[in-house]
């Protein structure tokens, strides 16, 4: 399965396009923002828990990172409410559930081998977030090949930085207006390498997910990317 698998391309999904689309398991649905594979796949997804409904334990050979957008998301490890980000390496597994039902932002299989981080950060944590420039920012992970973090821009301020190098944006809370197009809350952004816009903050702010660097092997050929079991 192929979904906005050409990287060379910006891809924009705002919540009027969301299509959601029933898991093989029972009470979970998702939102495929991009994805190359079936099951086993590289993927970027909003993926929606109904009350009670759960994942077997399964592993992760490419490892999986989780922002919870709502409700509260369980594991083995324990229970997160909306804010946390979880980054679970190459190799672990778990088995995801949720006794009230939850909604989180998904991505899969897009982790290097190497890569043994596991993280835990309660977002809504005033601690966790930092003054830089002209905004705030609660840095999630940084490594030599990415960096992710949340962003917060004051009433219609700009974002300023750097992502020529390829980024991926989720509009968390308030709007982003790009090059003359408002983005609001649940849009998902991804700008290839060398695309580079500048965001804008609406009049009410804007908090927003943001990935820089991980796309700087990704190509127009998907076929190079489908994770092998």
């Amino acid at each position: 399965m192929l979904v906005n698998a050409d990287f060379t391309r910006r891809v924009n999904v705002t919540p009027d396009q969301h299509r959601w689309v029933i898991s093989p398991q029972g009470g979970v649905e998702r939102v495929m923002l991009d994805r190359i594979g079936a099951e086993q796949a590289r993927a970027t997804s909003i993926v929606r828990y109904a009350a009670g409904s759960y994942f077997p334990s399964h592993r992760h050979p490419g490892g999986e990172e989780i922002l919870v957008l709502s409700g509260i998301f369980s594991d083995g490890d324990g229970d997160y409410p909306a804010g946390w980000y979880l980054r679970n390496p190459p190799g672990s597994s778990h088995q995801p559930f949720s006794h009230e039902g939850a909604t989180i932002f998904v991505k899969l299989w897009q982790m290097p081998p190497d890569d043994d981080n596991q993280v835990r950060i309660d977002t809504s944590d005033s601690m966790k977030w930092h003054r830089q420039d002209d905004r705030e920012v609660c840095l999630l992970f940084s490594s030599d090949t990415e960096r992710v973090s949340l962003e917060r821009l004051a009433p219609n301020d700009v974002f300023l930085d750097d992502t020529a190098g390829g980024a991926e944006l989720l509009v968390l809370a308030g709007e982003l207006m790009i090059e003359g197009q408002i983005y609001p809350q649940d849009s998902w952004i991804r700008l290839p390498v060398g695309d580079h816009p500048q965001f804008i903050a609406s009049p009410q702010g804007a908090t927003f997910y943001l990935k820089t660097g991980h796309l700087a092997q990704m190509t127009a050929e998907p076929s190079a990317c489908i994770p092998r079991a």
